[in-house]
């Protein structure tokens, strides 16, 4: 099965799955990524406007992949906006003018970002990967790769931190344990998320769940809940905002205040055009 979208501007596989949003998808020697995501395990490519999917039929790129990949938004006249009066941005935006904000699953998100602190994007997806296969239900067999899904919440509120040392997380392994049996008391994910989205304020909600801070709990408001206004502030965001901006890489309360002001609703697709463009 193979489903072909024509007329996709804005786009570029490689932005988008090495931006650090994401760290499940392969690439392939082809340029071509393939990845479980949604449920589904399928292959990427993008050439000249065409994106295709394989392993997709119509219902699915219409039901998944069209908001996945965040194809209703127009990101040509987004990144003219964020340009306009910054030329910083608009050279970040044409080194990374291919990136879009994908839409994730919230719990992955969760997982994922937890996962991410204090980490770099190769062993992340180690870990990820090891989190799975220690834990998944098998996906099965997709082009030579095995895959597996990641563990349900009820799956990993089961464990115990110590179940989840081969995957060597460190300190981190107690927070997933932790944060897994606080996503079942307050309902289950898809509840929880629910709430976050007409929560006054998700960034604090979110820090309520055991080893989210800050910065992982704007990642996961930007990527989990379709928050385009967050704005996450990580090492290299503090680089990017003092060497490009001449804010203090102390003064994360000035960047996000900086970031508000000028890139307003759309200050996480701006950060990711920055942290692609720093990186």
């Amino acid at each position: 099965m193979q489903y072909i979208a024509e007329n996709i501007s804005d786009f570029n596989t490689d932005h988008i799955f090495d931006c650090g949003q994401c760290f499940r998808w392969q690439r392939q020697e082809d340029a071509s990524y393939i990845g479980p995501a949604m449920g589904r395990i399928v292959r990427v490519s993008y050439e000249d406007g065409r994106l295709t999917i394989d392993n997709c039929t119509e219902e699915d790129f219409r039901n998944i992949w069209y908001d996945y990949f965040d194809l209703g938004r127009d990101y040509g006249q987004l990144k003219r906006g964020l340009s306009q009066h910054d030329k910083v941005m608009q050279a970040a935006a044409d080194y990374g003018s291919g990136i879009r904000i994908l839409r994730q699953d919230f719990w992955e998100t969760v997982v994922s970002f937890i996962i991410s602190q204090n980490n770099n994007i190769p062993r992340i997806k180690g870990c990820i990967e090891a989190v799975c296969k220690q834990c998944g239900e098998p996906l099965g067999a997709y082009a030579g790769h095995e895959f597996f899904a990641l563990p349900t919440p009820e799956k990993m509120a089961s464990l115990e931190s110590e179940d989840l040392a081969p995957c060597r997380l460190g300190y981190r392994a107690p927070y997933l344990v932790r944060t897994a049996r606080q996503m079942i008391e307050r309902g289950g994910p898809e509840a929880v998320k629910k709430e976050l989205q007409q929560a006054e304020d998700p960034l604090a909600a979110l820090q309520e769940f055991c080893g989210v801070g800050p910065k992982v709990a704007a990642c996961i408001s930007l990527f989990g809940l379709g928050r385009m206004d967050a704005f996450p502030i990580d090492v290299w965001m503090r680089r990017v905002m003092n060497r490009l901006y001449g804010i203090d890489e102390k003064d994360v309360k000035g960047m996000k205040s900086y970031a508000t002001e000028h890139f307003g609703a759309n200050g996480g697709i701006a950060q990711q055009y920055l942290f692609y463009y720093i990186r």
